[in-house]
C-alpha cells in the first residue's frame, strides 16, 4: 500500500512538472477571472437588499472572495500543502511574471527581515476591519488590488523570474507556511542521491527560492513540481501529519508571534468586535466621556473610505471613535487571549527542566518557540471558523437554514484542540526530565487555550 502511494504521489510531481506550460495557462485563467470580480464590482453601484448571488455581480464576488476562496485556501494547506501558491495563486503568478520581465535588482537587506510575515498579517487583518473589507468592493480592491499591485512592482524590481513578493512580503505567507506543516506530504531530498547524481540534471527555477539541497519541511515549498526527480533526489512523499511539528520545526521568535499574537490574538479581535455588546458598550462610554467635556471632532463620520468605512448612501459609515475602538477592541483580545497563551508557554517551557535552549531569554528561548510550533492547529481552525462566518451568513440572506453551524464549528475547534494538545505532549517528550514535569507542563499549556476557547464560546453562543 505504502509503495504504491509513494508511485501515485511520484507520478502527480512529474505531471505537474512536465506540463508546466498547461498550468500556466490555468494560471491565467484564474489571473483573469480574479482581476474581473476584483475591479468590476468596484465600479458598480452597491447592491440593495434585494440583492442575492443569482442577480448581482458584487454579491457573488463577495462570496467568492470570503465565503469560498479564503476559508478554502486555508483548508487546503495542511491537506494538500501550499499547492495553491504554487499553482493557482494569481498574486503569485503575476509577480513570477513581472519578475521575468523585470530588473532583476538583488533583494535588498531590509526585506529579508524575519518580522515581516507578522506585520504584514497584522496590518492587513487590521486594516481590513477599519475599511469593512468583507462588505464592501472598493474596500476589497484596496486591500487584495493594493496587495496584488505591490507584488507585481516587487517582481519587476527584484530577483529573475523569482517569486520575491511571495517569499518575504506576501501578508498570509507566514500563515500559509505554518498550516503547510501539517501536510500529509512534501517534496523529500536524498542528500546522498544528491552528492552522487546519476541522472542527467537539467536546471531547475524554484520560485519561492527554496534551497532545494537543504529543503527539509513543507514550509516554504510551493509544491510546484517543477523541482521532482531533480538529481534523482527529490521526489513527492508521503508522510506523518505531525512529523515536520515534532522533528523538523524549529519556530523562531516571528513564528510564535504570528500564531500567539497574529492568528490566535489579532484574528481573534477581528472575528469578534462586530458582535460584542461589550464593543457597543466601550464606544457608548467613550462617547460619553467626549460629549461632557465638549470635544467632538472624534464622533465625526468624515475619514475617506480607503481610512475608514464611509459609504453614506447605506447608511454605514465609521466615526473616527469606531476606528478607534475597533483598535483597541482588537488590541485587547490581543493582550488577553494571546498574553495568556504565551505566558502558559513560558511557564510550560520552565516546567519541562530541560537545560536552557541556547539564545533562551527572560521572555522565551528556542524551547518555547519549538513548543508554540504545537499551536498550529488551533490557530488554523480559529482562522477558518472566523472566516467562515462570513460563509454562513452569505448562505443565510440566500434562505439557506444554518442550523448545523455550530455543532459543525465545535466539532471541527474540538478536534483541533485535540490534535494541538497531542503535540504539544509529543514535543515536550523530549524535553521532559520527568514525567511529572512533562505533565504538569502540559497542563499549563492547556489552561492557556482556556480564553481562546472562551472567546469563540461567546462569538457563536452567548452574542
Amino acid at each position: 500500500m505504502a509503495v504504491a502511494v509513494a508511485r501515485a504521489t511520484t507520478r502527480v510531481a512529474d505531471f505537474l512538472r512536465d506540463h508546466a506550460p498547461l498550468l500556466r495557462k490555468l494560471q491565467w485563467g484564474i489571473v483573469a477571472l480574479y482581476l474581473f470580480l476584483l475591479i468590476v464590482p468596484a465600479v458598480m453601484p452597491l447592491p440593495d437588499n434585494s440583492a442575492s448571488v443569482f442577480n448581482n455581480l458584487t454579491i457573488v464576488a463577495q462570496f467568492a472572495f470570503w465565503g469560498v476562496w479564503w476559508p478554502f485556501v486555508l483548508v487546503s494547506m495542511p491537506i494538500m500543502g501550499r499547492a495553491w501558491c504554487g499553482l493557482f495563486c494569481p498574486e503569485g503568478m503575476l509577480t513570477e511574471w513581472a519578475s521575468e520581465r523585470g530588473q532583476g535588482h538583488a533583494i535588498p537587506r531590509w526585506m529579508r527581515w524575519g518580522g515581516w510575515p507578522f506585520v504584514a498579517f497584522a496590518l492587513t487583518t487590521v486594516y481590513g476591519q477599519l475599511v469593512s473589507v468583507y462588505q464592501y468592493p472598493l474596500a476589497v480592491l484596496a486591500v487584495l488590488g493594493g496587495s496584488t499591485a505591490a507584488a507585481m512592482v516587487v517582481g519587476w524590481r527584484y530577483g529573475r523570474s523569482k517569486r520575491v513578493w511571495c517569499k518575504y512580503l506576501c501578508p498570509v505567507n507566514g500563515v500559509f507556511n505554518l498550516l503547510a506543516k501539517l501536510a500529509p506530504w512534501h517534496f523529500k531530498v536524498d542528500e546522498e542521491a544528491w552528492r552522487h547524481p546519476v541522472i542527467r540534471i537539467q536546471p531547475v527555477n524554484c520560485a519561492p527560492l527554496v534551497p532545494l539541497r537543504h529543503m527539509k519541511g513543507a514550509g516554504d515549498c510551493h509544491m510546484c513540481g517543477r523541482c521532482s526527480g531533480y538529481r534523482g533526489a527529490i521526489a513527492l512523499t508521503p508522510r506523518s501529519p505531525e512529523a515536520e511539528i515534532v522533528h523538523v520545526a524549529s519556530g523562531d521568535a516571528w513564528q510564535t508571534a504570528l500564531v500567539v499574537f497574529g492568528m490566535m490574538g489579532i484574528a481573534m479581535g477581528a472575528f469578534l468586535w462586530s458582535a460584542s455588546p461589550w464593543f457597543v458598550t466601550l464606544k457608548q462610554a467613550a462617547a460619553t466621556w467626549l460629549i461632557e467635556r465638549d470635544i467632538t471632532w472624534p464622533l465625526l463620520d468624515n475619514a475617506p473610505w480607503f481610512i475608514l468605512t464611509h459609504y453614506p448612501a447605506v447608511n454605514d459609515s465609521f466615526s473616527w471613535l469606531d476606528g478607534a475602538c475597533i483598535l483597541f477592541f482588537i488590541g485587547a483580545t490581543t493582550v488577553v487571549v494571546g498574553g495568556a497563551i504565551y505566558l502558559a508557554l513560558w511557564f510550560a517551557d520552565r516546567v519541562l527542566g530541560s537545560p536552557a535552549p541556547e539564545g533562551r531569554t527572560p521572555w522565551g528561548g528556542a524551547g518555547l518557540h519549538k513548543l508554540a510550533q504545537a499551536l498550529i492547529p488551533a490557530a488554523g481552525i480559529g482562522v477558518f471558523l472566523g472566516l467562515s462566518a462570513t460563509t454562513i451568513t452569505l448562505l443565510k440572506h440566500e434562505g439557506v437554514r444554518a442550523a448545523w453551524a455550530n455543532p459543525v464549528r465545535f466539532t471541527l475547534l474540538t478536534l483541533a484542540l485535540a490534535w494541538t494538545l497531542r503535540l504539544a505532549w509529543r514535543v515536550m517528550g523530549p524535553r521532559a526530565a520527568s514525567p511529572a514535569r512533562r505533565v504538569a507542563a502540559w497542563m499549563l499549556f492547556t489552561a492557556g487555550l482556556v480564553p481562546f476557547c472562551a472567546a469563540w464560546v461567546l462569538f457563536f453562543v452567548t452574542w
